[in-house]
């Protein structure tokens, strides 16, 4: 009973501690989880399929992960010791831009069409460009937050690392995404600018929910994999804080900068398996080659880590999930 009571005062605190965090990003937050609601609602109720999926499918997936970037994001910059108000001037830059993304997206699918490299009408032209246009700009916000953030010593070491490489990797996750909207990715339909798809037409056989081609490369396999560093990297840092508690801080934190160099050759060797038109599932020789390559040298890269002498004394770690000032 003390243990439950306990956990609900733990998740009270941090959803008191998020109502303060950078305001038009929570506000964007929750107006993402809400129009979710309602795109999960479209996904069972409105029978319209658009390139092989229920048409409400593309923007429920934009939906939940703009909830969990925004989210993510007001969470990093509220572990800043000092307030930067160029980081939340880039960050309120990101909820403009993801506002206008989700307009048009929303919009086109209430129109019946794709929002996605759709140039088969002016207004469909138009809607594409601006898109494109916002998440550039999108992209270069991103960009400088990250910067403000490596300017900024964060106190604990391991939430540090885990922060500054989640900001790179998912900058990596987006530029990963640039070669759907290349000349050479079109699939010779009037009107259409790119694909996600390499060797084979969107809306073909797709894994479940996620869509991914199963019968040619798909782009948004790494462009997914490099986004979600966000998360992943400051979750590994809460892991090892808990699970790795004999390891000095220098250690964790050096782990995880291996594993944050994994991570990113994880997204490139998706990436590049897509763009060579082979199914994530169905990777050939050299790719499993590749992969068996990498999962040595991580695995060697750990344990030279772990295996280093560490010094005797005992480190002060502070709780990565407890921001260093108040918002």
């Amino acid at each position: 009973m003390r243990a439950r009571r306990s956990s609900l005062e733990g998740m009270t605190t941090t959803m008191r501690r998020a109502a303060h965090w950078h305001r038009p990003l929570m506000v964007f937050v929750s107006a993402m989880a809400v129009l979710a609601v309602g795109c999960a609602i479209g996904v069972l109720a409105d029978e319209r399929v658009l390139t092989g999926v229920p048409i409400w499918l593309k923007p429920l997936k934009f939906t939940v992960s703009f909830v969990l970037y925004g989210t993510t994001l007001a969470w990093m910059l509220s572990l800043l010791p000092r307030r930067s108000r160029v980081a939340e001037r880039a960050a309120t830059v990101v909820v403009a831009m993801g506002v206008v993304e989700m307009v048009v997206i929303v919009g086109q699918v209430l129109r019946g069409t794709t929002s996605h490299y759709n140039e088969t009408t002016l207004v469909n032209a138009v809607l594409w460009r601006v898109m494109g246009a916002a998440i550039m700009v999108l992209f270069a916000a991103h960009l400088v937050i990250g910067v403000v953030v490596l300017r900024q010593r964060i106190a604990d070491r391991v939430g540090r690392y885990a922060v500054g490489l989640g900001l790179g990797l998912t900058l990596l996750g987006m530029a990963v995404a640039v070669p759907m909207t290349l000349p050479t990715q079109a699939p010779g339909v009037e009107g259409i600018a790119g694909a996600h798809s390499v060797g084979v037409s969107d809306g073909g056989p797709g894994l479940p929910l996620v869509g991914w081609s199963t019968t040619g490369g798909d782009l948004r396999i790494g462009h997914f994999v490099g986004m979600h560093a966000l998360q992943a990297l400051p979750l590994l840092a809460i892991l090892l804080r808990r699970f790795a508690g004999r390891l000095d801080e220098r250690t964790q934190a050096r782990l995880l900068v291996v594993a944050g160099g994994a991570y990113g050759a994880v997204t490139l060797l998706v990436t590049w398996q897509a763009l060579r038109g082979q199914p994530l599932l169905r990777p050939d020789a050299l790719t499993l080659a590749v992969a068996a390559a990498l999962v040595a040298a991580t695995v060697t890269a750990a344990g030279v880590v772990v295996a280093r002498p560490r010094p005797a004394a005992r480190h002060i770690r502070r709780p990565l999930v407890t921001p260093n000032r108040t918002a």
